[in-house]
């Protein structure tokens, strides 16, 4: 699997809409590209508020 088909699989995850046949193909392999992807788009995600709410305040 691509690091293209592993973002899209993030994505899925946080919005929660993965279908049952993705969540056990990627049960099949190594999770920590998973776990990493996660993370990077958790904290991506949290910067955005930070700077949204902080050009709201401004």
């Amino acid at each position: 699997m691509g690091w293209k088909h592993r973002l899209q699989a993030v994505v899925a995850a946080l919005f929660g809409v993965q279908s049952e046949k993705n969540r056990q193909q990627q049960f099949q392999g190594s999770p920590w590209p998973y776990i990493g992807a996660g993370a990077l788009a958790i904290l991506g995600f949290v910067l955005l508020l930070v700077l949204v709410v902080r050009l709201v305040l401004a």
